[in-house]
This record gives structure tokens, C-alpha cells and sequence, in this order.
């Protein structure tokens, strides 16, 4: 029985290059593959983490429960836009 909250193992598909390159650096270090794409993970996403951050605070600005919001999200379109198409109403339309 698994306990609540538990997650399985997810497979991560990448290119026959990448997995040669993770393969070799996980080799050299002496760390599981495994290991080293979690540390590499980490590592990446410390040195990027102002541009993650923008992202997040634009999805909650893009994200503001309306219908709107949503169709914009889901397009790609600008609110504007939606709006000059006929705009997307509301939810209890």
C-alpha cells in the first residue's frame, strides 16, 4: 500500500547526446545517473532562479480567475485581443 503523498519514479526521456553526456559526467563523479541529473537539476535552476521567479508572479498576474484569463493563458492571446474578437464572458454564461 503506498502512503499518502508518495510518488512514483517518473521515467525522463532526453536525446541519445544528452544521455551519453549525463551517462559520462555521472561516471567521472562517481554518482548514479540518477544522482547527477537531480544535483544538476538543482544547480540549474539556483543559477535561474530570478527568471523563474518572473515567471511565476506573470502566471499569477496572466491568472486572475476570470474566464478571460484563462482563454488568454490557454491561446497565447492578449487580453486586448480577446476582447476585440468578442471577448470570452464569463463562467456562468
Amino acid at each position: 500500500m503506498a502512503t499518502v503523498g508518495a510518488r512514483r519514479q517518473a521515467p525522463l526521456k532526453v536525446d541519445p547526446e544528452t544521455d551519453e553526456l549525463i551517462s559520462q559526467a555521472a561516471h567521472f563523479l562517481g554518482i548514479s545517473k540518477k544522482d547527477f541529473v537531480a544535483e544538476a537539476t538543482r544547480a540549474y535552476l539556483e543559477l535561474r532562479r530570478e527568471e523563474v521567479r518572473r515567471g511565476m508572479v506573470e502566471s499569477m498576474r496572466v491568472l486572475d480567475g476570470s474566464l478571460g484569463a484563462s482563454v488568454a493563458a490557454l491561446t497565447g492571446m492578449s487580453p486586448e485581443r480577446i476582447a476585440e474578437l468578442g471577448g470570452a464572458g464569463d463562467w456562468d454564461e
